[in-house]
């Protein structure tokens, strides 16, 4: 399987993550988390697969979380409901995303891709 890497290009974490990736010869394709958000069923998929807790994948420092005041909200809703909610707005998702074969990793840990890749 290649690597997919889920990204928002104007995101200064994301461009030193695709660099670290790009310096490191590891093969991967692009994906744009705004023209091409990720849908219900792949986050669905993902955060299972991630074995993380489904707030680390909101974008907690983005205007749009602010904006929208989920910090209280997300405590009374589902996951039905915020896996919704992440699949409306790419704007909403911590970034970038790292799909491997060897796991789904949110947010650029560079310590922990060199682990894993």
């Amino acid at each position: 399987m290649k690597n997919i890497f889920i990204e928002y290009p104007k995101c200064s974490t994301c461009k030193k993550a695709k660099k670290w990736l790009e310096e490191n010869n590891i093969d991967f394709l692009e994906r744009n988390i705004i023209t091409e958000t990720p849908t219900i069923k792949e986050l669905t998929e993902w955060i299972e697969k991630s074995n993380q807790n489904i707030k680390k994948w909101f974008n907690t420092s983005g205007l749009k979380y602010k904006e929208l005041k989920l910090k209280d909200k997300l405590e009374t809703m589902t996951d039905k409901e915020k896996i919704q909610l992440l699949a409306s707005d790419g704007m909403l998702i911590k970034r970038p995303i790292l799909i491997s074969d060897k796991g789904i990793y949110i947010g650029f840990k560079e310590d922990m891709w060199k682990e894993v890749l």
